[in-house]
């Protein structure tokens, strides 16, 4: 019923920039908080930035001054522009949104979950 769709990986080199964007779709009534987590093989998955539907922002701490999390609320999009970026920024980025829906059991809050994009830094 709801789907999550991310664009804007791809392979740069250190210090460069890539932009990342997450649509929302499907049956819903409103969306809460959008975020972007990440994880690199054999790590576990990390928060990068979140944004709440009231504009307040977190970050984690390894990406603080350089990347920036913004959505379009009338277009249920998230974006995370990544700047300076790091070998260590290489990593699958998921989109997270916490988006109410409504059922014929009445209209809920659940965590949904996009597919991942790959974003590489070379180095």
């Amino acid at each position: 019923q709801v789907q999550l769709v991310e664009s804007g990986g791809g392979l740069v080199q250190a210090g460069g920039s890539l932009r990342l964007s997450c649509v929302a779709s499907g049956n819903i009534l409103s969306i809460n908080t959008m975020g972007w987590y990440r994880q690199a093989p054999g790590k576990q998955r990390e928060l990068v930035a979140t944004s709440t539907s009231g504009g307040s922002t977190n970050y984690g701490d390894s990406v603080k001054g350089r990347f920036t999390i913004s959505r379009d609320n009338a277009k249920n999009t998230v974006y995370l522009q990544m700047n300076s970026l790091k070998p260590e920024d290489t990593a699958v980025y998921y989109c997270k949104a916490y988006i109410q829906t409504k059922s014929a059991f009445g209209a809920y809050y659940n965590d949904y979950w996009g597919q991942g994009t790959q974003v590489t830094v070379s180095s």
